[in-house]
């Protein structure tokens, strides 16, 4: 059994619903926290690879939207230190689609970096206010990325520099 702290402020899902594209800054703020959660799931000994980030999974830490968590680990996978650099095969498709990693979509071999994936993708949600490729079905979607292609930045509201984080973190490599 895990047990977690209680977060009053919903969840990253919702508040996008609500308020549709983030600022700059409150884009940046909120990548930073999703960030600092991924580094934390990502240290060594033990490294978790969390198979599941989406903003449904982001949790605010209160009405105020100030801080984020990331949560939900149910589909978490633990790597014992003496593994951690390795390339593991997990089968079946873990995850959402919309959020999911072409690898993981193939059944290919992947590491720590499918979170980075999702990580772009949430990103990419928080600055267009819509999620990536929402005229496709969930599957289509995850079939569509996983053939090379990649949401479209439409809005004009954000920096350069984000959108190539979002593109980095996204990257093919």
């Amino acid at each position: 059994m895990l047990v977690t702290e209680f977060l009053r402020g919903g969840d990253l899902h919702q508040y996008l619903k609500e308020k549709g594209s983030l600022s700059p800054l409150t884009a940046v703020n909120f990548a930073l926290d999703i960030a600092r959660g991924m580094a934390y799931l990502h240290n060594e000994p033990n490294v978790i690879i969390h198979r599941d980030l989406k903003p449904r999974n982001i949790l605010l830490v209160n009405t105020a939207a100030n801080h984020l968590k990331v949560g939900d680990f149910g589909l978490s996978k633990i790597i014992k230190s003496q593994h951690a650099n390795d390339v593991y095969k997990m089968t079946g498709e873990t995850g959402s689609y919309r959020y999911m990693a072409p690898e993981v979509f193939k059944h290919r071999k992947y590491d720590k970096k499918v979170d980075i994936f999702s990580f772009a993708m949430i990103l990419y949600e928080m600055l267009e206010g819509d999620s990536p490729f929402s005229s496709y079905e969930p599957y289509e979607a995850a079939k569509y990325v996983s053939d090379g292609h990649r949401p479209t930045f439409r809005s004009k509201g954000h920096t350069a520099e984000l959108k190539e984080l979002t593109e980095v973190c996204w990257a093919a490599d």
